[in-house]
């Protein structure tokens, strides 16, 4: 079985979004998560601490792939490890499956749907605000900016405007707690979705000048 310390390896300390604490903190989540599903605890543990193991840094090149890198880097370790081919392919699978904004691969098992719902969780509430924040201070982009009427309309930003942390709550992570696949999953979002809508509809207000 692939060990937090041998993971812990893979990970670099220079990034404050996709470190190794992000990846515990999944970890955590999904075999918690995991046992409620009755997922399969092996495979579980090891996509969920390979998930973000090559290109997930912020600004990187190959961030929109990060989730297919990982995959194949994944099947390397756990092939050295003595891994079935069918196991490491459902391992495989669920990684490739865990990026919200993947299209061509959805999660079909239940260690897939665990470890995206357990991803997910780490981008609401209050870490997942923080998150979001430093995401956006080490992009260069500014924590609020009034979002244009087209881009509350079609998510995309008109010339000259910022994708700022804001425009993220309103394009992605208000609707996290509705692409959730498990029940278990879904419940953990409630308090987590409150009190992330609560701090961005404050900052709103209060950058409005309407607090």
């Amino acid at each position: 079985m692939l060990t937090v310390e041998q993971a812990r390896a893979f990970y670099s300390s220079e990034d404050a979004v996709h470190d190794f604490d992000h990846v515990l903190r999944v970890y955590r989540t999904a075999m918690k998560l995991g046992k409620e599903e009755g997922a399969d605890l092996d495979i579980l543990q090891a996509a969920a601490l390979l998930h973000d193991s090559r290109g997930a840094e912020p600004g990187g090149a190959g961030r929109a792939q990060h989730h297919i890198a990982s995959a194949v880097f994944a099947g390397e370790v756990l092939e050295n490890e003595g891994w079935s081919p069918e196991r490491i392919k459902a391992v495989q699978h669920a990684i490739r499956a865990h990026r919200y904004r993947g299209k061509e691969d959805l999660p079909e098992t239940i260690e897939a749907k665990v470890l995206f719902d357990s991803d997910k969780l780490d981008v609401i509430g209050a870490i997942g605000t923080a998150r979001t924040i430093a995401y956006s201070v080490l992009a260069g982009e500014p924590m609020y900016e009034h979002p244009s009427e087209q881009f509350r309309t079609t998510g995309c930003e008109v010339a000259g405007e910022h994708h700022s942390s804001y425009h993220e709550y309103l394009f992605k992570l208000c609707k996290v707690k509705d692409r959730l696949f498990t029940a278990s999953a879904r419940r953990m979002a409630e308090q987590r979705h409150a009190a992330m809508t609560s701090f961005f509809e404050q900052l709103a207000a209060e950058y409005e000048g309407l607090l």
